[in-house]
């Protein structure tokens, strides 16, 4: 079964980076579509920056001019590169990837930017 697995969250202060990394198994073929969700406490998960087939990202407007996300193919791995970051981005960051049979989630990994 596929995995992905998500590291590089922690804490930071207003106007800091961070990179966050997912790799995807090997078992995980056909993707259409592989990036980055995230979910604030009491709000609903978001779409933040989404690779396409074309190689084309979609971000979200929140996150514009500031995140770049990234993939390697030969290793598998998408990569989003968050710079300066605000109290507002504090979220768990979910990597997601969509096949052709199917969609994966990753575990999730904590970002939180202090003021």
């Amino acid at each position: 079964q596929g995995q992905l697995i998500e590291s590089g969250g922690g804490l930071v202060q207003t106007g800091e980076s961070l990179r966050l990394s997912c790799a995807a198994s090997g078992s995980i073929f056909s993707i259409n579509a592989i990036g980055w969700y995230r979910q604030a406490p009491g709000r609903q998960r978001e779409s933040v920056a989404i690779i396409n087939s074309d190689d084309s990202t979609n971000y979200a407007n929140s996150v514009k001019g500031r995140f770049i996300s990234s993939r390697d193919y030969a290793k598998n791995t998408v990569y989003l590169q968050m710079n300066s970051l605000k109290p507002e981005d504090t979220a768990v960051y979910y990597c997601h990837a969509l096949t052709d049979y199917d969609n994966y989630w990753g575990q999730g990994t904590q970002v939180t930017v202090s003021s």
